[in-house]
C-alpha cells in the first residue's frame, strides 16, 4: 500500500506518541481520516478540539470498519486486549502496527489476530518526553529520530512497506532488527535509566529530611532524574513486559556499583579516576556522534 492510498487511520491511545503521529502526518499533508479510540472521553475530546484527530469512536468494531491501518499507541499492557477486541472486525488488508517499547511480548500477542497476524508490523519510535498526554503532542516529535521495526519472517512485505512510509512521512529514520535484539538494547539504554531515575527520587523522597534535600538539589539531580517525571503506568508496563532483559541489566549495574563502592572503600583514587575517564570518554564520543547525524 502506498501512503497516498491510506484513507483511514485508527489510533488507539491518542496521547503524546499517537497524537504526534497524527500531527506529523497532517504537517506532511498526507494525513488520512484519523479516528481516535481510547479509555478517556475527556482525552479524546481534547484531541478532537486540538485538531489532532478528525473523529472519536468508543466502539472498536465501528472504529476499524474499512480502516486501512490501525496503530496501537496505548500502554503496552493494553495491547493484548486491543488486539483481541479488533481481531474479529479487521478487513483482510488492514495493517496493524504499534509503538510499544517492548517487542517480543507484542509479537507473541499478535497470534490473537489469527490470519491477520501477517498484517501486523511491530514498531517502536525512539522519541518522547517525560510529559505524556495529547496536550504534549508535537508535529516535529519524530524529526530525525529513529523508529525501529521488528517484523517477523511472516510479516507481509506490503504491510511493512506501508509502515516504513508512514514513519518516513512523519520525519523519522526507519530501521529493522529482531525483537530480541531490540528488547536487549533498550533494556540497557532506555528502560534501565528510567528505573534508576525513579529509584533515586523514591529513595530521596522517603528520607525524613527529604524536603531539605530537594531544596538543595540542583542541575545534576534535575538532569539525572528528569525521566522520573514520566508516566508511572507506562513504565510499570514496560518494566514488566521486558522483565528478563531488565533483570539482567540490573545485575550488571549492581556489579558496577559494587566495583565503585570497593574503589571508595579502598581510597583508590587512581581506580576512580580511570573509571570516570572511561565513562567520560565514552559519553563524549556518543554525544559527538549524535551531533554529526
Amino acid at each position: 500500500m502506498w501512503l497516498q492510498e491510506l484513507k483511514k487511520l485508527v489510533i488507539f491511545g491518542v496521547g503524546l506518541i499517537g497524537g504526534s503521529v497524527a500531527l506529523a502526518l497532517k504537517r506532511a499533508k498526507v494525513a488520512p481520516h484519523i479516528i481516535g479510540v481510547g479509555r478517556s472521553g475527556a482525552s479524546l475530546q481534547a484531541a478532537l478540539d486540538l485538531g489532532v484527530i478528525d473523529a472519536v469512536e468508543t466502539d472498536p468494531a465501528k472504529a476499524i470498519a474499512d480502516a486501512d491501518m490501525v496503530m496501537i499507541a496505548a500502554p503496552v499492557a493494553q495491547t493484548s486486549d486491543i488486539l483481541k477486541a479488533i481481531a474479529p472486525h479487521l478487513g483482510p488488508d488492514t495493517i496493524i502496527t504499534d509503538v510499544g517499547s517492548t517487542k517480543s511480548d507484542v509479537i507473541q500477542h499478535a497470534a490473537l489476530l489469527g490470519k491477520n497476524a501477517v498484517q501486523f508490523v511491530p514498531g517502536h519510535p525512539i522519541a518522547g518526553a517525560e510529559k505524556s498526554g495529547v496536550g504534549s503532542a508535537r508535529a516535529d516529535l519524530f524529526d530525525g529520530k529513529n523508529v525501529v521495526l521488528t517484523p517477523t519472517e511472516n510479516t507481509n512485505p506490503q504491510a511493512l512497506e506501508a509502515v516504513y512510509k508512514l514513519w518516513g512521512s512523519a520525519g523519522a529514520r526507519v530501521c529493522e532488527m529482531s525483537a530480541s535484539n531490540h528488547d536487549g538494547i533498550f533494556a540497557a539504554v532506555s528502560h534501565l535509566p528510567h528505573l534508576l531515575a525513579f529509584a533515586l527520587v523514591d529513595e530521596i523522597a522517603s528520607r525524613p529530611n527529604a524536603a531539605q534535600l530537594f531544596d538543595f538539589a540542583a542541575g545534576g539531580f534535575r538532569d539525572f532524574t528528569r525521566i522520573a517525571g514520566s508516566s508511572p503506568e507506562m513504565w510499570r508496563d514496560i518494566s514488566l513486559a521486558n522483565r528478563e532483559s531488565l533483570l539482567s541489566e540490573l545485575s550488571a549495574y549492581q556489579a558496577e556499583l559494587v566495583k565503585l563502592k570497593t574503589l571508595l572503600e579502598n581510597l583508590d583514587g587512581a581506580g576512580l579516576q580511570a573509571l570516570f575517564e572511561r565513562a567520560s570518554l565514552a559519553r563524549n564520543e556518543w554525544v559527538s556522534a549524535q551531533k554529526l547525524r
